[in-house]
């Protein structure tokens, strides 16, 4: 996987390594407990966007956006793209209803990782 990965380009081995934690919290989040053990699960376009924005709040808090950034993560689609980029090597799975808009516009980056971090006037 590394190698498609390196050969396509777009987003470093750290950004598909926060897609491999999102989905893992994802399915927690839908199945529960040991669910990822249980054999393949299915999660949504919208579930793995939500699911990777915890992650990167709960490990960067404001430094978010610039972290995602620096993986070349501007928006969500950006994450669809590395999962179909997954799903056209084999390396994931989708159902025939799954499209890369699933990923479109899931969650504005400036309002999700700043807004929640803006500091009141000095009193």
């Amino acid at each position: 996987m590394e190698e498609v990965i390196r050969r396509d380009g777009r987003y470093p081995p750290e950004a598909f390594a926060l897609l491999q934690d999102a989905m893992a919290r994802a399915v927690k989040r839908h199945y529960g407990e040991g669910a990822s053990r249980t054999g393949r699960k299915h999660v949504t376009g919208r579930q793995l966007c939500m699911a990777a924005r915890d992650i990167a709040r709960m490990r960067w808090g404001m430094l978010a956006t610039t972290v995602l950034a620096r993986w070349n993560i501007r928006r969500t689609r950006d994450f669809g793209n590395m999962v179909f980029l997954l799903i056209e090597h084999g390396y994931m799975r989708k159902r025939p209803q799954d499209t890369i808009e699933d990923f479109d516009d899931v969650f504005d980056f400036h309002l999700e990782f700043e807004r929640e971090y803006t500091f009141g006037p000095d009193e």
